[in-house]
């Protein structure tokens, strides 16, 4: 009869030690596009800290938007844009490798992914207060 009692009070507390699953979903990776050809080098100053770039359609980079060059013999750098642009020129700073007159410039886009969904079970964002929260001194 005890060994019954003590089987049947193991059994209720059996479920309690079972681990607990979480619903989240896997976050997806943004996707990554093939690099685009946008344009070449037309011009390097002489102190070879930037460089400026015709692009080969409309310009629709957003300021500092890393893009890359290829030239002969495998030559490669990368830049980050400026920002300032005239008509199909724009100006880019030279962040690393070389860089000649008409390497091509290449531009990969990072697809920005999509916000996760506003549920009523999360928290509010730290600062803003709650009814729970606040508290009258009287």
């Amino acid at each position: 009869m005890k060994f019954i009692q003590s089987l049947m009070i193991s059994c209720l507390f059996l479920p309690c030690c079972a681990p607990v699953k979480s619903e989240k979903k896997p976050t997806e990776k943004p996707k990554l596009e093939d690099p685009k050809l946008i344009g070449r080098i037309a011009s390097i100053p002489a102190d070879r800290r930037f460089v400026l770039i015709q692009s080969y359609g409309k310009w629709t980079l957003e300021p500092g938007q890393i893009l890359t060059t290829r030239g002969p013999n495998d030559r490669t750098a990368n830049l980050r844009t400026t920002g300032e642009a005239l008509g199909e020129f724009a100006a880019a700073d030279l962040q690393s490798g070389t860089v000649e007159v008409s390497d091509a410039v290449y531009s990969q886009h990072l697809a920005k992914p999509t916000p996760p969904p506003i549920s009523s079970e999360t928290e509010p964002p730290q600062g803003e207060l709650t009814r729970e929260n606040v508290q009258k001194n009287n």
